[in-house]
C-alpha cells in the first residue's frame, strides 16, 4: 500500500474520531507523530467466528489501512484471549475454552490452536490485514502477575482466599470508576448478584484480578496468592501496556465491552500506573438479528463459515466474504447493523455493481477531453474518510462517479488522459487500499490471470462459432457458463462477463 509520509503532518489535523470516554468528535492527534500505538480487543478462541466478530475485525482494519494511507507508522495489537475468560463475563462459572476441551476430550490449547486457525482462515477470506502483534493471554502471565502487585502494592486490591480483587469502591474516591461507561457506582453498589465466590468480595462490584484455581481446573499457573489465572479484564492492561507503552493512542472494540470489560481496564491502569492509558477509546456498534445483539453466549449467530457456504436455516444462499465485507463498510461503524437475507443481497448486487464499474475503468480508452464531472472524488472521499470513519459515504462517491464510467465505457462521454489516470488512481486507492475490496476470483486466491483467461479464451471461441454461424456451440457454452453461475452480457462490439 501506497503511503504519504512527506503529508502525513497536514492530514493529520483533518481526520477526526470519536472518543466514547469524552463522547465527542475530537482531532485525531497523535502521542508520538508519526508512530501510532493501536491495541483492539480480539477473540476468545472457543469456537468458530461469527458476524458480530466480522464487524470490529473489519472496523479496525479500515481504520489501520488508513492511518497508514495518511502516513503513520502504526503499531496495531490485537489480543488474543486464551485464558480467563469465564462463562457470566464476571467472576464465576467456568473459563470458556476449559470448558469446551472438557467436552471434546482434548488439551484447551488443541481447542485454542483450532479456532484460532480457522478465525485466521476467516480474517483473510475477508481481506482484513495481519495486525503487527497478536499477542496470548496465556503466553504473558509474568506480565499480568505484576500488574496484580502493582495494584496490590497502589492500595487498590485486596487478597481473599487465594484470589486477589480490585476494590471498586476505594478507587471511585480517588478516581472516576463508571467514566467510560456513564454508570452509576452507587446504583452499582446496590444491585447484589449471588455469585460463586461472592463471598470473597467486599463488595459486589469489585472484580477479580487473580482467581485461585478450583481442584478440576485445568488452566492454572502459580503465583504469590495461589495456583490460579489472571481475570478476563487484566491481559488488555498488561499487554497493551507492553507493547505499545504506559500512554498510546487508541484502544477500540465492540460497543459491548465498554462496560465491564474496557471499564476495568482504565481502573486497572490508572491504580497500576497512576495515570490512564488511552488517549482515543474507539467502539463499533453491533450486528443484530431481529433487533437482538448477535453472540455466542445467546445462542443467536451465524458463523463466517456458514455464510460462506450457505449452511444455516436463517440463510437463504451462500454469501461471499466480500459480500459481508461491503455489508459491513455500507454502514458507519457506530451504527447499528440488522442482519437480513434481504441486506446482504442488496449488499451482493451493490458490490457486483462496483467491481464491475472499477474493472471497466481499466478498459477505458483516454480523449481529448472529458465530458462528465468527475471532479474532487478524492478530495470528497478524503473528507468523508476523515469524518470519523464515514464509509458508506465513500463508497456513495465511488457509486456516483460509476455512473460515468458506464457512460464513457459506453462511447457516450469521454475522458481525457490526465483524468483518466487520477481516476484510475483514486479508485484504487479506495476501493483496494483503503476499503480493502477484492474481486471475487481475487478473494477465492488462486492464479486469477489464469482464471480469466481461460472464461475470455471460451467466449472467444463461442464469437468464432457465431461468426461460423455455429449457432449450436455458442449457446452450448454460454448455457454452460450460465448453469456455473457466470452472467454473459452481448454488447454492440465487445462481450462482457461477471458472476451472478
Amino acid at each position: 500500500m501506497q503511503t504519504n509520509v512527506d503529508n502525513y503532518a497536514f492530514m493529520e489535523h483533518k481526520l477526526v474520531v470519536y472518543n466514547t470516554l469524552t463522547r465527542k468528535k475530537e482531532q485525531f492527534i497523535p502521542l508520538h507523530t508519526p508512530n501510532v500505538g493501536m491495541y483492539v480487543c480480539g477473540p476468545t478462541v472457543y469456537g468458530d467466528a461469527h458476524l458480530g466478530h466480522a464487524r470490529p475485525a473489519i472496523t479496525f482494519d479500515l481504520l489501520f489501512r488508513y492511518l497508514k494511507h495518511l502516513g503513520y507508522k502504526v503499531r496495531y495489537v490485537r489480543n488474543i484471549t486464551d485464558v480467563g475468560h469465564l462463562e457470566n463475563d464476571a467472576d464465576s462459572g467456568e473459563d470458556k475454552i476449559a470448558k469446551k476441551a472438557r467436552l471434546e476430550q482434548l488439551e484447551p490449547m488443541e481447542i485454542v490452536q483450532y479456532y484460532l486457525n480457522r478465525y485466521h482462515q476467516n480474517m483473510e477470506a475477508l481481506n482484513v490485514l495481519p495486525p503487527s502483534i497478536e499477542p496470548h493471554a496465556s503466553g504473558h502471565i509474568i506480565e499480568q502477575i505484576d500488574f496484580v502487585k502493582r495494584i496490590l502494592d497502589a492500595g487498590f486490591a485486596y487478597e481473599s482466599e487465594g484470589s486477589v480483587y480490585f476494590d471498586v469502591e476505594k478507587y471511585n474516591k480517588q478516581h472516576n470508576y463508571g467514566k467510560l461507561s456513564g454508570r452509576n457506582i452507587e446504583d452499582m453498589l446496590e444491585t447484589t448478584r449471588d455469585l460463586d465466590g461472592q463471598t470473597e468480595k467486599r463488595r459486589s462490584v469489585d472484580f477479580a484480578l487473580w482467581k485461585k484455581a478450583s481442584p478440576e481446573h485445568i488452566m492454572r499457573w502459580p503465583s504469590p496468592w495461589s495456583d490460579g489465572f489472571p481475570g478476563w479484564h487484566l491481559e488488555c492492561s498488561a499487554m497493551g501496556t507492553k507493547y505499545l507503552g504506559d500512554e498510546f493512542d487508541i484502544h477500540g472494540g465492540g460497543m459491548d465491552l465498554i462496560f465491564p470489560h474496557h471499564e476495568c481496564e482504565i481502573a486497572q491502569s490508572t491504580a497500576a500506573l497512576g495515570k490512564e492509558t488511552v488517549k482515543y477509546w474507539m467502539h463499533n456498534n453491533m450486528i443484530t438479528i431481529n433487533g437482538q445483539k448477535m453472540g455466542k453466549s445467546l445462542g443467536n449467530f451465524i458463523t463466517l463459515e456458514q455464510f460462506f457456504t450457505g449452511n444455516h436455516p436463517l440463510l437463504e444462499k451462500a454469501y461471499s466474504a466480500m459480500t459481508i465485507r461491503f455489508f459491513v463498510l455500507q454502514a458507519q461503524y457506530r451504527s447499528t447493523v440488522d442482519f437480513s437475507n434481504e441486506a446482504l443481497q442488496a449488499a451482493e448486487k451493490g458490490l457486483q455493481r462496483l467491481m464491475e464499474a472499477y474493472t471497466r475503468l481499466q478498459k477505458l480508452q483516454a480523449g481529448a477531453t472529458t465530458t462528465v464531472d468527475i471532479a474532487g472524488l478524492r478530495e470528497r472521499c478524503e473528507q468523508a474518510m476523515q469524518d470519523d470513519l464515514n464509509s458508506p459515504i465513500v463508497i456513495a462517491h465511488l457509486f456516483d462517479v460509476a455512473k460515468s464510467i458506464n457512460t464513457i465505457y459506453d462511447g457516450k462521454a469521454y475522458i481525457s488522459a490526465f483524468d483518466l489516470t487520477e481516476l484510475k488512481e483514486t479508485f484504487k486507492l479506495f476501493i483496494e487500499d483503503i476499503l480493502g475490496l477484492q474481486t471475487e476470483t481475487e478473494a477465492e486466491g488462486g492464479n486469477s490471470d489464469a482464471y480469466k483467461g481461460a472464461v475470455d479464451l471460451l467466449l472467444q471461441i463461442r464469437q468464432d462459432a457465431k461468426a461460423n454461424k455455429d449457432w449450436a456451440t455458442a449457446d452450448k457454452i454460454r448455457n454452460e457458463l450460465a448453469a456455473l453461475g457466470f452472467e454473459i452480457k452481448d454488447g454492440k462490439d465487445r462481450v462482457e462477463w461477471g458472476l451472478k
